[in-house]
């Protein structure tokens, strides 16, 4: 179930790319959230109801306030670079996390974290250069977007297991959809005008987004939620990593992407650095 997500994940990344080719990237975003939050009000209306009060809320929104700026600069950052480069440098959450958890808990990055940090940074420096014949510098503002998106996720991920815990998580998930799904509306509304809604009657537009709420927002959250249950948080965490490798898979495969040698050292270090940041201190803490 933690593969499934990912991979789900990892295909929603390349249809993001190519919605936002034609639809507003706030508006897109907000659209998203907030039916995948009423979607999910719809389906579990009843547990929502039984565990729905003020401290509910309050943590939902919150949660919802962080999860809006990941995914707003995320759909914004993909007009401006390619799905392969997006969603690897997405995928550097999973090492941010620790650092962000550093600043709000005080908990220290282990070693692996650091080694893990220096090894993405190398990977983005190959990703960076490319070229024909010569090295030129290929880190633009699409690039820059994609890495702010990645701390804002990590920093989601540091806030909902500093308040989910004791909480319902579908009912939380269905109040900060919503939250973040208004946000993202009134983003659009406010700086993209008034969307074409007629662009969901292409066949493609409009399966798109039913990927994105049915399958990317409520069906992944359920998988993640019941494979965290029975898989350890490290191996986990590695798991739901891979989505960055789908990612790319789906990219070169379904999308028309192609893949320099230096992009593919890069990608092969940042894979790497996740893999060392989620998988060593779990090795050395078996040993123990």
């Amino acid at each position: 179930m933690l593969l499934g997500a990912a991979a789900i994940w990892g295909l929603s990344t390349c249809i993001i790319k190519d919605t936002v080719a034609v639809f507003p990237p706030a508006w897109l975003m907000g659209i998203r959230f907030f039916l995948a939050g009423i979607l999910l009000l719809i389906v579990f209306r009843k547990r929502v109801a039984q565990c729905l009060n003020r401290e509910m809320l309050v943590a939902g929104a919150i949660i919802g306030l962080v999860l809006a700026p990941a995914y707003l600069l995320n759909t914004s950052g993909l007009q401006f670079t390619s799905a392969s480069k997006g969603t690897f440098l997405t995928g550097t959450y999973s090492i941010m996390v620790p650092f962000i958890a550093w600043a709000i808990s005080k908990q220290r990055p282990t070693r692996y974290n650091i080694a893990a940090a220096l090894l993405a940074l190398a990977g983005i420096g190959f990703i960076s250069f490319s070229g024909a014949g010569e090295v030129s510098l290929t880190f633009g503002i699409g690039e820059a977007i994609m890495l702010a998106s990645a701390f804002f996720l990590g920093l989601h991920m540091a806030v909902s297991a500093r308040l989910s815990d004791g909480r319902d998580a579908l009912a939380l998930s269905a109040i900060q959809f919503i939250v973040a799904g208004l946000i993202g509306m009134a983003r659009g509304a406010a700086t993209e005008g008034t969307p074409n809604l007629t662009t969901f009657a292409d066949p493609s537009v409009f399966a798109g987004m039913v990927y994105l709420v049915v399958f990317a927002s409520c069906g992944a959250l359920c998988f993640q939620n019941i494979g965290i249950k029975h898989v350890p948080a490290a191996p986990a965490a590695l798991l739901l990593s891979t989505e960055s490798l789908f990612g790319v898979t789906f990219a070169v495969l379904f999308f028309g992407d192609t893949l320099t040698i230096t992009a593919i050292i890069g990608f092969a270090l940042i894979a790497f650095g996740i893999a060392v940041s989620e998988t060593f201190p779990l090795k050395k803490g078996s040993s123990q």
